[in-house]
């Protein structure tokens, strides 16, 4: 019963109240995370990031060819890489998707630090080759890994990204040695 008045009074949509929830629950705060990884030539890449709760509509709603980022996860390389045929340069990126349609997505790296309403020049995105898939277990923030691939990554440094039930992969580097 208490968690039926939880809901009732607090945590459902009020249609006399222009349909929103009074008295949101607090959500889960947005943690910033920083992963720091060694990559084949001794290239350090670090990867840092805040985790946001998933909002769908947000990828629902976007144009195709839209660029995306969720967490503004930024990369910084101390060194030039070489990932199929993309090389890219040292430096700092920020890490999003390029919006193809809902079932298509391409990871890029937009260089420097984009706030988190800034649009990127779209001229010098660095698109990566890239393989994304549905989850059939969405999460419900967002995430990034690095590491080794697998599938059409396997042997090279892979970069992935979730958010919900979207998973994108970009390949980071040719190698793992």
């Amino acid at each position: 019963m208490t968690s039926y008045l939880a809901h009732y009074h607090g945590e459902r949509n009020h249609q006399g109240k222009e349909n929103v929830i009074l008295f949101p629950t607090a959500c889960c705060p947005h943690i910033e995370i920083s992963i720091t990884a060694t990559l084949p030539g001794d290239v350090e890449a670090i990867v840092s990031f805040y985790t946001n709760p998933v909002n769908m509509t947000l990828a629902e709603n976007a144009a195709n060819g839209a660029f995306l980022t969720s967490g503004v996860p930024v990369l910084k390389i101390s060194a030039d890489l070489n990932a199929g045929s993309v090389s890219i340069p040292a430096g700092t990126y920020t890490v999003g998707a390029i919006k193809n349609s809902m079932d298509s997505w391409t990871m890029a790296l937009s260089p420097g630090e984009l706030g988190e309403e800034e649009k990127p020049d779209m001229s010098k995105l660095i698109k990566l080759d890239s393989e994304f898939v549905k989850s059939s277990e969405p999460g419900e923030h967002s995430w990034v890994y690095i590491g080794p691939g697998q599938g059409k990554f396997e042997g090279k440094v892979a970069f992935e990204m979730g958010f919900g039930p979207l998973v994108l992969t970009g390949c980071l580097s040719d190698t793992l040695e």
